[in-house]
């Protein structure tokens, strides 16, 4: 079961929170790293493009928001390890989506950056001591903290690895 104090995040980020069954956030980006990264390089070719329903995001949409959210919220876990006092806005993932054009990109392409994005999370998180796992700050007007952060992280990408699974690739 993960460490992570709930009382301290945004109810919203529990059932990402929730996905991670780690002791540990080392742990926890390990079992990212062994699970979700094999699965996403052995989608075949023809799945990339795919919808399961219109609407929806293509893997390649998919992936790309992953990467996506990941900067994102290792940026957010980096200024509250610093101790920058200023807010930090959200984003909007339905905006990013289409402006990322990732349907023009290579399914190699995008699965490389996602292997880059997470080797610099994991050591950005690894240059945190206990101090700054600690440390909070208000993103998207909420107040959550850098441990919880890493959290939220990883359960992002189990939380689109089981929609791959049930939902793409049946």
């Amino acid at each position: 079961m993960h460490p992570v104090n709930l009382a301290q995040m945004p109810p919203f980020y529990h059932k990402y929170i929730e996905k991670v069954d780690a002791a540990t956030l080392p742990e926890a980006f390990e079992k990212y790293k062994s699970q979700l990264l094999p699965f996403v390089s052995a989608i075949p070719e023809e799945k990339w493009e795919w919808r399961y329903a219109p609407g929806k995001w293509t893997i390649k949409e998919s992936v790309q928001h992953m990467i996506d959210t990941e900067r994102i919220f290792a940026y957010r876990a980096l200024a509250f390890a610093r101790r920058d006092p200023n807010p930090l806005p959200g984003f909007d993932e339905n905006a990013y989506t289409p402006a990322s054009r990732a349907n023009r990109r290579s399914s190699a392409s995008l699965v490389a950056e996602l292997e880059l994005v997470h080797q610099s999370t994991v050591a950005l998180f690894e240059s945190f001591d206990a101090e700054m796992l600690a440390a909070s700050g208000v993103a998207n007007g909420n107040s959550v903290y850098v441990e919880g952060i890493g959290f939220i992280i990883v359960g992002h990408g189990l939380h689109h690895l089981a929609l791959f699974k049930e939902r793409y690739l049946v």
